[in-house]
């Protein structure tokens, strides 16, 4: 599977549904670019399941943090609208994500997670019977999240197994370091935080970091 990184995202419009109940499409190239901001899309697995709603609201809040980088949120599945919206509109103490304000993509045509190569499936067996192939696997998303910038380049992509779930401060530091990136032309070491000193991109520059550290 051929990574997005340094390519730009695809170009495809997915239904979504936010919590006011209302159905649209949302292009993520174009939410980047015509909005010149940054774009943080999570997919995860199902609506009404486990690990799931840990992290929906806890992208929710950091949603300040994010905002305060230009970055939108996005989440996505493989549910329907209909799905997402009656999962919107159940209580959080009852195992649902009322009170989550970003969109939601439902990707149930699997159009745009096939392209992105996300999807559960372990391969296909022929029922002679049928005359058909036959999926093995659940065909649902693993949890990959992609970062991408105001051009609408992926400059990050990482895909965690469906048991375990993200840590929202990572995403925040990698938004950090690649801000820092574009704005000084310098480079960021391993575990770099902002507000810590970053490096010049040559063996000088990593020759006086690590004098330094």
């Amino acid at each position: 599977m051929a990574t997005a990184v340094g390519k730009k995202f695809p170009n495809l419009a997915v239904d979504a549904m936010n919590e006011l109940g209302d159905t649209f499409k949302v292009n993520v190239l174009e939410e980047a670019q015509k909005n010149n901001k940054k774009v943080l899309l999570f997919w995860y697995p199902k609506d009404f399941t486990f690990v799931c709603p840990t992290e929906l609201h806890a992208f929710q809040a950091a949603l300040g943090e994010f905002e305060k980088r230009n970055t939108i949120v996005i989440g996505a599945s493989c549910d329907t609208p209909e799905v997402h919206f009656a999962w919107l509109s159940t209580a959080k103490d009852n195992g649902g994500i009322e009170g989550v304000t970003y969109p939601l993509l439902a990707d149930s045509n699997r159009n745009l997670s096939e392209v992105l190569g996300i999807l559960d499936i372990a391969g296909e067996t022929f029922n002679e019977e049928t005359g058909t192939y036959v999926k093995e696997g659940d065909n649902v998303t693993y949890r990959a999240t992609y970062l991408i910038d105001e051009e609408g380049t992926v400059f990050h992509e990482g895909i965690n197994h469906m048991p375990v779930g993200r840590n929202v401060n990572e995403f925040l530091r990698l938004i950090d370091a690649y801000a820092h990136v574009q704005s000084h032309g310098e480079v960021c070491p391993a575990n770099w935080e902002e507000g810590k000193e970053a490096m010049q991109a040559n063996a000088k520059g990593t020759a006086a970091y690590l004098a330094k550290n």
